[in-house]
């Protein structure tokens, strides 16, 4: 089982627009709603794919409540930790070549007790897991180390832990030494502090973080697929051209492909590109379906050092 956490779930609601202009009135061609937050996407993915799984996550008030109805469709299992505010909404706006845009609402603010709460149900369930999956943003009230705590309290349980975040809260969870990091390469450059143009300098600070006690570093490159970093070798692989309906979840997706083949190696990272390909062509937050999902058309290949990433989407 893998079970996912995510502190600062969402109501997603996509509205797709031919053009968006600034100032001026913006009709939307079509909306629909999904359930949002990183960990509840991979959970998602997880469950079309017949991985059996969990989503740990917060809930309050009627958006909480409809974020729980939406995912039963799904075969989503939910265990949601009750709290006093309510869960936040999510507005994506996607025009017709692909171009997303987000407005995102920091959410609700997470009580010492309500916090309590979700670390305890989170140790609990990592003992009966393979995963602890630790995802996205960190609402108010929620200490920048939640995920570093969660790290090592799930690995003293038997899981194995993987931390997709951003920020401090990933940099702090670096520090416990997580079995996988998931960052795209906007969050990997905020980690390093420095520019990395080059696939070689990607690679270069990802195995600076597996020295500093990481297992392995899966990192996102948008159309430029995804590079593998481990300690028995690195792969980077390459996904077909595809039109872009949307690049919400995307990540999401290709963490979730990763954990669905194994967790390691280059054929999970192959699934990973497969999945992340795959979500792109959907509408809103969709997740990718296994007939969605064409690994056969991924190229994995030997990193080189000299591939440029300067603009790539991350």
């Amino acid at each position: 089982m893998i079970v996912t956490v995510t502190p600062n779930p969402s109501l997603d609601r996509t509205a797709r627009l031919a053009e968006l202009r600034r100032g001026e009135v913006n009709r939307a061609e079509a909306v629909r709603l999904d359930p949002g937050g990183k960990g509840v996407n991979v959970a998602r993915a997880l469950a079309a794919a017949g991985t059996p799984t969990v989503a740990l996550l917060p809930a309050g008030g009627p958006v909480g409540d409809r974020l729980a109805d939406l995912l039963a469709p799904e075969g989503v299992p939910v265990v949601a930790v009750p709290i006093a505010g309510s869960t936040r909404s999510n507005i994506t706006l996607v025009e017709a070549d692909g171009t997303t845009t987000k407005i995102n609402e920091p959410g609700p603010e997470i009580s010492p007790a309500e916090l309590a709460t979700l670390e305890r149900r989170a140790v609990e369930l990592a003992a009966r897991a393979e995963w602890l999956v630790c995802c996205g943003s960190l609402p108010a009230g929620v200490p920048d180390d939640f995920y570093a705590r969660l790290t090592k309290l799930a690995r003293e349980a038997g899981a194995k832990v993987a931390v997709d975040s951003s920020g401090a809260p990933l940099a702090a969870a670096c520090a416990a030494g997580p079995d996988l990091l998931k960052p795209n390469l906007d969050e990997l450059i905020e980690l390093a502090g420095r520019p990395l143009p080059l696939l070689g300098d990607v690679v270069a600070f990802c195995r600076e973080l597996i020295s500093g006690g990481v297992g392995r570093v899966l990192v996102s490159l948008g159309a430029r697929g995804a590079v593998l970093v481990e300690e028995t070798g690195t792969c980077h692989a390459l996904g077909p051209l595809v039109a872009v309906r949307s690049t919400v979840g995307a990540g999401d997706a290709a963490l979730a492909g990763f954990l669905h083949a194994g967790g390691t190696g280059p054929q999970a990272l192959r699934a990973a590109v497969a999945y992340g390909t795959a979500a792109v062509t959907q509408e809103g937050s969709r997740m990718p379906t296994p007939q969605d999902v064409h690994p056969d058309q991924v190229r994995v290949l030997d990193a080189d050092p000299t591939f440029t990433l300067s603009g790539a989407a991350a």
